[in-house]
């Protein structure tokens, strides 16, 4: 089994409804997210998944939330944008693109400020 891993900086802001602290108002974030997938086997020349298009397709699903105001976004109507439902929202969409029997996302972290991580998986 083969793992790959790769991580992305994006910034946010957001406000948590209902949250009995600070982070109830507005305030802001550099997130890191970090994706790592597998692969039971390698393609023809030796790689289990281009880093080029791993990296594109991360970017076409972070580009949304990077610099904008998350609360407004139409994925957080129903919910807090939390460093728990990014991960869960980044991992659903590039499951879609990137899941094809050979290769798996398999995590997705989210890490809102040094040492506090949230993943989600399934």
């Amino acid at each position: 089994m083969y793992e790959l891993e790769i991580t992305k900086q994006f910034s946010g802001a957001h406000s948590l409804t209902g949250y009995p602290g600070d982070c109830r108002k507005l305030h802001g974030h550099n997130w890191n997210a970090t994706v790592t997938l597998q692969a039971a086997e390698l393609d023809k020349i030796g790689i289990a998944l281009d880093f080029k298009i791993l990296k594109k397709e991360l970017n076409e699903v972070i580009d949304r939330f990077d610099h904008a105001y998350l609360n407004e976004l139409e994925e957080f109507a129903d919910c807090n944008p939390t460093s728990e439902n990014l991960a869960r929202i980044i991992y659903c969409e590039l499951s879609k693109r990137l899941n094809d029997g050979r290769i798996k996302v398999t995590r997705v972290s989210v890490e809102e400020s040094p040492g506090s991580r949230a993943t989600y998986f399934e």
